[in-house]
């Protein structure tokens, strides 16, 4: 069974910058396509990174990376926006020219906020 876990959300002040973590069991994060969304209340998710690739909103200020050898992959996210706000899932099996619903399997997600 997968399991997927994101820590490191929290709040900070737009500028600023957050490193999420994903720890993954049931499945080696090597062996899969991993990436992140977001979702903000109302509004569609959103993908973040898939492969690195990024969506157009986050190019230049987050990047994944990943330690096999802890079956993790890392969001590093920098000079957050207001607009970076919401809950951030990593994911299995994405594609990015395909909606996140679409992915594999997530996990319970982290938030993020960034105040102005």
């Amino acid at each position: 069974q997968v399991q997927l876990v994101e820590t490191g959300g929290g709040l900070v002040q737009s500028g600023g910058s957050l490193r999420l973590s994903c720890v993954a069991t049931g499945v080696s994060l090597d062996r899969t396509a991993v990436g992140w969304f977001r979702q903000v209340p109302g509004k569609e998710r959103e993908g973040v990174t898939c492969m690195s690739q990024y969506a157009d909103s986050v190019k230049g200020r987050f990047t994944i990376s990943s330690d096999n050898t802890k079956n993790t992959v890392y969001l590093q996210m920098n000079s957050l926006k207001p607009e970076d706000t919401g809950v951030y899932y990593c994911a299995t099996s994405c594609r990015f020219n395909m909606k996140p619903k679409y992915w594999g399997s997530w996990g319970q997600g982290t938030q993020v906020t960034v105040s102005s």
